[in-house]
């Protein structure tokens, strides 16, 4: 199934929709935890495609893709399984978070509009506060604020921060609920954008410093490639740049690697491995890149949006 969001199929007859929804809760640790977030997920009409966890990051990351409502529901009921079980008081990680269920986007995939995925996740947050008293921030084209569009400025001191500047800075208060964040799920960041490859470059160095300075340099926000977000971070014992590229069109990842490649070179020092969380649509492979040479297990089935649209997974538990 290719990825389009084209209302129609090239014959003109009407295509049902399908949306993708990618949460990501701040669990990379607990298997049992993140398995009964994952199952709480299962609803008619929803295909788990792809979940992970990572334990530097404390983070793991859901795809899920169906018939809009039922991924709408599906996320929903994700939220609220990571606030029963995830407390952010004692929980730690290289990632920047605010909430349990940290956020929570949806993408058109076929049969509908990103202005569509906006109205939805409006809908979604909504319903988490109603059901969950968890509070939620819209951002990316879900966004009530213009400042509140970029993640990086919702996310801004992280749940920490958050807590307090939420109570006595109106500027910082949620956009549903609140004004105090859950006293141990925080708030989540819903929204809607347009796909992402999470592409992660590791370093045959444990220099923290390495990395930072070439994030700082490729990321967007300061000056450097179109569509890419940065940040370096140390996880699995090694320097590692962690980026989202969030207009692969206009930016390749090969010319994203090119360029870290370049950067390291300053340093001494040269690309070693790379991954990608979650899935990749195959508009965005190179194959003949060293980029993707150098993926960690990268298995087209398993991680190419398309094919795993045609086989996904079993859920937790229903196997």
């Amino acid at each position: 199934m290719a990825i389009t969001n084209q209302a129609e199929t090239k014959a003109g007859a009407a295509t049902a929709p399908i949306i993708e929804c990618v949460p990501n809760f701040s669990e990379g640790r607990d298997a049992r935890k993140v398995e009964a977030i994952v199952a709480a997920m299962c609803v008619d009409g929803v295909h788990l495609l792809d979940w992970s966890m990572d334990t530097d990051h404390n983070r793991s990351v859901v795809t899920v893709a169906g018939a809009p409502a039922a991924v709408v529901e599906a996320a929903i009921r994700g939220a609220g399984k990571a606030a029963e079980l995830i407390d952010l008081t004692v929980q730690h990680g290289v990632h920047p978070r605010i909430g349990a269920a940290d956020v929570i986007p949806f993408v058109p995939i076929s049969g509908i509009k990103l202005e569509q995925c906006a109205l939805l996740a409006r809908q979604a947050g909504l319903e988490i506060w109603r059901r969950y008293g968890v509070p939620v921030y819209f951002y990316e084209s879900a966004a009530a604020r213009p400042d509140r569009a970029n993640l990086e400025e919702v996310r801004r001191g992280q749940f920490e921060e958050l807590r307090e500047a939420s109570r006595k800075d109106a500027s910082r208060r949620p956009d549903v609920g609140g004004p105090g964040l859950h006293p141990t799920a925080g708030a989540c960041a819903v929204g809607a954008r347009k796909f992402l490859v999470a592409y992660n470059i590791y370093f045959d160095s444990t220099d923290v410093a390495l990395v930072r300075a070439i994030a700082k340099e490729v990321r967007a926000a300061g000056g450097g490639m179109k569509g890419v977000k940065a940040m370096g971070v140390l996880a699995h014992g090694r320097a590692q740049l962690s980026m989202n590229i969030t207009d692969f069109g206009a930016t390749p990842i090969s010319q994203v690697f090119d360029n870290v490649s370049r950067l390291a070179l300053r340093h001494k020092t040269a690309p070693v491995e790379g991954e990608v969380i979650g899935l990749i649509p195959e508009a965005a492979c190179e194959r003949d890149c060293e980029w993707m040479r150098q993926l960690i297990e990268f298995d087209p089935a398993a991680k190419i949006l398309e094919r795993r649209l045609e086989h996904p997974l079993v859920w937790p538990g229903k196997g």
